[in-house]
Formats: C-alpha cells, structure tokens, sequence
C-alpha cells in the first residue's frame, strides 16, 4: 500500500517534456500574457481598464498609424505577389539560362536585413542619392524615397523571395493534365493561368503573401529609417516605450497588441480560405519545361533577371560604398578603408557582441531544437501537441512584442538581477527557435523509430540512445536550423533596439543609429561586415541542405 502512494519514477523523456513546457513557459507564455495584461491597466493608477484600446481606436495618432500599417503592409504584400508569382511561374515552366543564380540572388534577398536595403535606398534615391544627382543632371525630378511610397518598395523587393520561392515549388508538383484539359477547351495561356494554374498552387501564394504581411506590419528598421513622419505601428510603440520608460508602458504595450492581433486574424483568415477548398493532386504527370523563342524569351530572361537584379542592388550599393574613402562622415572622392578601420576604432564591441550573443542563442537552439523535434516526432502526447502548436507563436510575435514583454517580465520582481546580454541572448534564442525545431522536425520524420529502439532494446538508456543514434542521423538538419537561426539572430534588430544598453550595442543598432547620424560610411561597412556573415551562413546552409529552396521556405 505504501509502495502504491510513491509517485510513478518519471522516465528521461517524460523529464525532457516538462523541462521544455517549463522554459516555453518562462520564456514564450509569460512575457506574451504580461504584455497582454499590462495593456489592460492604466499606467497612472494601476486599475484595470479598457481605456489603452479605446485610445488605440479613437485617438487620430494612433488610427492614423493603424491605417499606414495596413496600408504599407497590404500594398508591400501586393507587390511581392506581383513580382513573386510572375518570376516562379516563369522559372517552373521555361527554360531559363541561369535559374539557379536567380534563385541564389533571391534567397541572398531574403536573408539581407530589410534596414539595409532602406539605408541603401537612401543612397540611391535619397535627397543627394548618385542616382537622384544623375536624374536631376538632366533634368528630370525622381519622387521621394522617403515615405509610404519608400516603405512599399523596399518591401515588395525585400520579401517577394517568400512568394516566389513557395510558389515556384508548388509549381513543378502541380499535375500537368489539369491545364493541358485547359488548354484542349479554349483557354488562353492567360485565362488557363488564372482559372487552373493559380488556384492550384492558392495555398502556397497565399503562405508567402501571409509571411510577407507578417513580416511587414512587423517590421522596424525600414519605417524607421524612411519613414520621416510616416509613422506605423511598430515605430509608435518603440517610441511609446521609449516615453513611458519610468513608468508602466501601457500604450507601447497595448500597439503592441494590435500589431500581434493583426497577424493572428490574418492567419486565420487564410487558414479558413484554405479550408473551404481541396487543393491537393497526384504528384503525376508533372510540367515540362518549354523553350521561348523571340521576343518573348527576351521578354522573359530581362524580366526574371532584372527582378533580382534590382532587389540585389542594395546589397551592391552597400558594399561599394563601404569602400569609398572617407573624412569623418564626408565622402572625399576614391577608395580607401577608413570606414572599416573606424570600425576597429570606434566600435568593435558591436562586431563582438553581435557574434556572442548569436553564438550562444545558436548553442541553444541547437540543444533545444534536437530535444523538441524528438519530443514532437516521437511522443504523440498532449504536450508534444501544444508544443508543436507553441513553435508557431514566435513567427507571429514582432520582435517589439517580445522585448517589450522581455523588459516587463525579467527587469522587475524575482529576475531583477538577469543581465541585458543575457536577455538578448534568451530573446534571440525564443524568437529563433521555430528554424531550428522545423528543420530537425523534417529530418527526424525521415528516420524510422527502430534504429533507435534496437539501441535501447540492446541495453541503452534512452539519453545514450539519443545521442549516439538519433543525433548523428539529424545533423543536417540541425546544422541547416542552427545557421537559419544564426542568420536570423545576428540580424535582430527591433528586439535590441529595446533592450539594449551602452555595452551590448550590436552590429545592426550600430548601423542603425550611423544612418540617423548621417555616417553613411560606418553604415556601410557594418552593414557589408553584416552580410558577409550572412553569406558564409547561407553557403553553408547551400552545403548541407538538398534542396535550396525548401530549406529557406
């Protein structure tokens, strides 16, 4: 009787879970439901009230914001898919000299900090941009850069990857008789294109125009940078903590809130869409690439490789000018490299920091990543479950929400005394996580549960078995998700901008506040210190991954 009332020995993975439920928890739950109260409370007398959100939806300020976000982020959306579903169906169903490249230049695109291509543009369009300077040599006067107008073309040219690399995959499954029957009824290549092909491949386009919807409301840098006085609502609630510090940040919070909401309803949206129809279809009878000929090649080549091109030229521009020589923030004329020697000089700690901070989050995904992905492939429980389900949170938190919830959660009460560099690190870790978990996720389900029941069948303890059996099989998945996470983590820039302090600055604040000081060049050479990081991690992840384009997707 009194062996019946001990409790039951937990086993190695039922301990795994509950560590994983108790530091998603920690760090994903709580801080997500400490801003969502705090934008229940009035920040003068601590009383509940519904007063934050009927100041959100009546107050000019913040409507206005509200309508420029959805705004820039709908037409940002738009023109991804405008550019994105034209350059996959192009690469899917012709013969197109270099389609790799375009597709390199494309996930080169994607992975690019969207506040450098906003800075880049500025040194191209803006005010005394060389190309501004050459329009008006001749005469003819270029719009502004700064704005709504701006916003929405580093947008469409920052995120049509998404469309594009998800459609192009959708493309070449699609079963080839559904538009040859098409085409034996009349149909133009147009009107088939329209009717059959496109609602075919609906549920990719619209995963990559949601991705790009998320990701535009979401985002900082570029309104940031280009905004000037075309304000959204990320940049209302960094500048509403920013005012509220000292105090409850009530209002930052309660945008904050808004901006998560919009991602939500605009999930479940297209999830509700999707369900209506059946989308699926023999993966037979696939399309054959066809050969143009004529104008219509030309006509093709130039517009598949102009788009890449053009969405590549910041990154050229970037680069280039981290090499022009210098005086201070002046450019004198030439070559030189006193941009990065005042790197050296001035601020190497960011270069450090940014790679301390990454490296560690990257450490951790790593070991959580393995961790999780078992739990989740192989424990069909209720937890494995709502972790699963968990993994998707981040994706639609915006950086500010989760700093923001990371200062009311771990700078008050009992984790007072956790250090910036460590909450950076933890912020990095939770909002990267999700790469690192799908990765292995995808390559765990290709192995078969014996290898490793027959090591524990042979006496292993599960632990051993894990890490002598399964790790082993899942090392490129877990490479490919920690490099994701990697470029990802060293790119943050909306969550530090909140949390940081004078001795955790990072590449990306570094470069965003040498663009508000008017130091282009300091800008520049962070900003290519930046991406040839990026692109060793991307080549890495070119090596390790089978296929490139469902790797980034």
């Amino acid at each position: 009787m009194a062996g019946r009332l001990l409790p039951r020995r937990v086993d190695f993975w039922t301990g795994v879970t509950i560590l994983i439920v108790a530091m998603l928890a920690v760090l994903l739950i709580l801080p997500i439901l400490r801003v969502l109260s705090l934008s229940f409370v009035d920040a003068d007398t601590g009383a509940w009230t519904l007063a934050n959100y009927v100041e959100v939806f009546t107050r000019n300020y913040y409507v206005k914001g509200l309508k420029n976000t959805m705004f820039v982020g709908l037409l940002g959306t738009l023109g991804a898919c405008l550019l994105g579903i034209p350059l996959a169906f192009f690469a899917a169903r012709f013969h197109i000299w270099g389609r790799a490249w375009i597709s390199t230049l494309a996930i080169l695109v994607l992975v690019a900090p969207p506040f450098i291509g906003a800075y880049a543009w500025i040194m191209m369009l803006g005010a005394n941009g060389f190309v501004t300077n050459a329009f008006q040599y001749i005469g003819i006067e270029t719009p502004t850069i700064y704005g709504a107008g701006g916003i929405i073309l580093v947008f469409t040219l920052k995120f049509f990857p998404f469309v594009f690399l998800m459609t192009q995959t959708a493309l070449n499954a699609v079963n080839k008789s559904f538009e040859d029957a098409a085409e034996s009824l009349g149909c133009t290549p147009l009107q088939r294109f329209r009717k059959v092909t496109l609602p075919l491949v609906f549920p990719a386009v619209s995963t990559g125009a949601i991705i790009c919807f998320v990701l535009a409301i979401a985002d900082f840098g570029t309104p940031a940078i280009l905004g000037r006085g075309f304000r959204t609502l990320s940049t209302i609630a960094f500048s509403a903590y920013r005012s509220e510090l000292g105090g409850l940040p009530t209002m930052a919070v309660t945008v904050s809130m808004i901006m998560m909401a919009i991602s939500m309803l605009a999930l479940l949206a297209q999830r509700r869409i999707l369900s209506r129809r059946r989308y699926a279809s023999s993966l037979t009878n696939l399309p054959v690439r066809q050969h143009l000929t004529g104008w219509r090649n030309w006509a093709v080549h130039v517009f598949c490789h102009g788009t890449v091109l053009i969405a590549m030229l910041p990154t050229f521009v970037v680069v280039y000018t981290s090499f022009l020589k210098t005086n201070g923030p002046v450019f004198v004329g030439g070559f030189g490299f006193e941009s990065y020697l005042r790197i050296w000089r001035t601020a190497p700690d960011a270069i450090f920091n940014s790679f301390l901070f990454s490296l560690c989050a990257v450490l951790l995904i790593t070991i959580f990543s393995a961790l999780i992905s078992y739990v989740i492939v192989r424990r069909e429980t209720a937890a494995s479950g709502a972790i699963d389900f968990l993994m998707m949170v981040p994706y639609l938190v915006p950086g500010v929400v989760m700093a923001i919830g990371f200062v009311t959660t771990f700078r008050s009460g009992a984790f007072s005394g956790i250090s910036v560099a460590t909450l950076l690190i933890l912020l990095y870790f939770i909002r990267r996580l999700p790469y690192g978990v799908r990765s292995t996720t995808s390559s765990l389900r290709q192995i078969k549960p014996s290898m490793e029941e027959a090591a524990i069948n042979l006496g292993a303890p599960p632990l051993t078995a894990f890490v002598q059996v399964t790790i082993p099989l899942i090392i490129p998945g877990l490479i490919v998700g920690s490099l994701m996470g990697f470029i990802t983590a060293i790119n943050e820039l909306s969550g530090t901008l909140i949390l940081y302090d004078s001795g955790t600055v990072t590449m990306p604040v570094q470069i965003y506040l040498a663009v508000l000081d008017g130091e282009f060049g300091l800008a520049a050479a962070f900003s290519t210190v930046l991406l040839f990081c990026t692109g060793i991690c991307v080549f890495a992840v070119f090596r390790y991954a089978e296929n490139r384009e469902s790797t980034f997707v």
